[in-house]
């Protein structure tokens, strides 16, 4: 999975902003029919889908990327290293 690291700390992005950002990079890399598969939000430790990383408790890879890994995902859309992580198919 190709990786873009931005960094848009001045912004000051709270999710929802982060999200049409990465969604709009998704489009205009991969074209218009991109599927967001799996999330992850730092500063509130919430992730999509839900409880994927409770199975890999210890691991080095948490488990929205993991799942968005195993599932065919192209682009990572990390923002703010790693502060929000957007992961499309």
């Amino acid at each position: 999975m190709k990786t873009l690291r931005l960094d848009a700390g001045e912004l000051g992005l709270d999710f929802d902003a982060a999200l049409d950002l990465a969604t709009a990079i998704a489009a205009r890399l991969l074209g218009d029919d991109t599927m967001l598969l799996s999330w992850y939000d730092r500063v509130r430790d919430l992730e999509s889908p839900g409880g994927v990383s409770e199975c890999h408790q210890g691991c080095p890879v948490r488990g929205f990327w993991d799942y968005a890994a195993n599932r065919g995902a192209r682009l990572a859309v990390d923002i703010d290293q790693g502060r929000f992580v957007f992961c499309f198919l």
